[in-house]
């Protein structure tokens, strides 16, 4: 039977009722990490919204992996019982949760976009050293302390990985997404452009991917054999007039990270350098790239960017261009968003019983 919009995704043990994921998405607003009523409502809301696999923001696994002061956290046992009430809600509702579990690397320590998004100075109250596979900072107006990572270090940032897959099984969720996108921690050793190491962890191919199939290995280790794992990649670095970060590498990778515990592969790009030169951001603009990783990957995909109507969400499903359609902006705006592509389409769904008064005749 062809797949639609509305039929169930399987992944290991675990079934995702449709296949609409509302994408990580920051939300600035914890404080040292906690998560609060606003987590609670926004992710909350999606789900009631219909959403079939509700993704937290970024969460950093240590407290000098969140981009911003005011990032989520899990580092400790007191983040993961911030998070617990929510999760429950979330599958109250018939949705999956899932956690994002990142390391900014040396894009940390910044304000939030609506503050500015400028660095903050590791002398400075609110800011931090951070670190990277390189000890060049992102290049900017004011420049964020980096430290190089040694060979404790990066073996530090895998315990981090690990111990925060941990407590997010515990907190309840079902999914756990590691984030090496958007010019994050594990993206920087990932992409030549900003992995000039000449040890195990750097170098070809093979160095370069070394960390993110170890992270991935490490979660994987201590997630349910039920439960999947998810990572969230930039297929390029759209950066075609140097050696860079490409879609080949990204079909490359996938099956390694198959290999490493990868379930499914979450497909976007850029982040890693200013001077991307991104293409016309129209509908679906980055679908291409999730098509060809599930094609020549032989890998489960979601699909994300520039996806706001309901139609063009299920044909990409129905062509088996993707598995998974993730929206961000347009839940933003519309977090009923699912329930009402299922009226467009014709498709019979649940509605939370407190709504069915607005339930489409």
């Amino acid at each position: 039977m062809t797949p639609s919009l509305f039929t169930p995704l399987s992944l290991r043990g675990t079934e995702v009722p449709n296949r609409v994921m509302l994408s990580p998405m920051c939300q600035y607003s914890a404080t040292d990490g906690l998560a609060n009523d606003w987590h609670r409502v926004h992710l909350g809301s999606r789900a009631a919204g219909g959403a079939g696999l509700v993704m937290t923001e970024a969460t950093a696994v240590s407290p000098e992996g969140r981009i911003t002061p005011n990032c989520l956290g899990i580092w400790s046992d007191a983040h993961a019982d911030a998070l617990a009430p929510i999760t429950a809600f979330i599958r109250s509702q018939g949705s999956i949760p899932g956690i994002q579990l990142a390391h900014a690397g040396r894009k940390a320590s910044h304000r939030p976009p609506a503050e500015g998004g400028d660095g903050i100075p590791a002398d400075h109250e609110d800011g931090w050293v951070t670190v990277s596979a390189t000890d060049e900072p992102y290049p900017e107006e004011r420049e964020v302390a980096v430290e190089r990572l040694d060979t404790a270090g990066i073996e530090g940032v895998i315990g981090e990985f690990t111990a925060a897959a941990e407590r997010a099984l515990e907190a309840g969720f079902e999914v756990a997404e590691v984030h090496a996108a958007h010019g994050y921690l594990l993206h920087q050793f990932l992409s030549p452009v900003t992995n000039d190491r000449e040890d195990g962890y750097g170098g070809d191919f093979e160095g370069r991917t070394r960390l993110l199939r170890e992270v991935v290995g490490a979660v994987r280790s201590v997630w349910p054999d039920g439960k999947p794992v998810f990572v969230r990649i930039s297929a390029t670095d759209w950066l075609p007039d140097r050696d860079s970060w490409d879609l080949d590498d990204s079909v490359r990778l996938a099956p390694l990270l198959v290999e490493a515990g990868a379930d499914l592969i979450d497909v976007s790009s850029a982040g890693i350098h200013p001077d991307q030169q991104l293409p016309d951001t129209g509908p679906g603009y980055q679908v291409r790239h999730a098509e060809a990783i599930r094609t020549e990957g032989e890998v489960p995909v979601a699909a994300v960017g520039g996806i706001t109507e309901p139609t063009h969400a299920d044909a990409l499903v129905r062509n088996e261009r993707a598995d998974l359609v993730a929206l961000g902006r347009e839940l933003l705006r519309h977090p009923h968003w699912p329930l009402e592509a299922a009226h467009e389409l014709g498709e019979d769904v649940e509605w939370p019983v407190q709504y069915r008064r607005g339930r489409f005749d």
